[in-house]
């Protein structure tokens, strides 16, 4: 089945979540697709990782009704952001550094994950990981979530206002 996500196509097997109403672990997930970001031989930013991460939980509130992970996204000016994963970073990392392997946690393994999880998080990348991280944000710029968070902010107006799940599985069920 394929289904067009916004501006990119891409296929979207059906392959359904079997953990309940479990949520992983948000590190977790940035924690993998740092590692398979890098191991396509692709680069990823601290913004293209914040920015993948968003997409990876939009589509899964779309797919599967319920956020893949734990933690909200807030409509920072350069698009939304994960304040959890913004702090794991915030001493070493800016929004623009390069994030490596180094930057995985020591305890992190692929094999801790769930397929379908995985299976998730890699149908999204296959869309999204070629877009760099400005990419990205311009992308989301351009997408109601954001938008309707910012409502009421200047352009760069600090704004830590989380985006509203319902309005973000709204706006990408209609892109399909």
């Amino acid at each position: 089945m394929v289904y067009n996500l916004g501006t990119v196509t891409s296929r979207y097997l059906d392959i359904r979540l079997t953990k309940g109403n479990a949520v992983m672990n948000i590190n977790d997930a940035c924690d993998y697709i740092i590692h398979k970001v890098i191991a396509s031989g692709e680069t990823i930013s601290n913004l293209k990782l914040q920015k993948l991460l968003y997409y990876v939980q939009a589509w899964n509130l779309v797919f599967e009704d319920r956020p893949l992970f734990d933690g909200k996204f807030q409509a920072w000016v350069h698009g939304p952001v994960s304040r959890n994963i913004y702090n794991r970073f915030a001493d070493t990392k800016t929004l623009y550094s390069d994030i490596t392997v180094h930057d995985v946690q020591p305890t992190f393994s692929p094999a801790s994950l769930d397929e379908s999880e995985i299976g998730h998080i890699d149908r999204v990348l296959s869309v999204y990981a070629k877009f760099t991280g400005a990419q990205l944000e311009e992308l989301t710029h351009k997408e109601d979530p954001w938008v309707q968070a910012r409502d009421g902010y200047e352009p760069f107006e600090r704004c830590e206002k989380e985006l509203d799940e319902g309005i973000m599985k709204h706006y990408y069920q209609q892109r399909l």
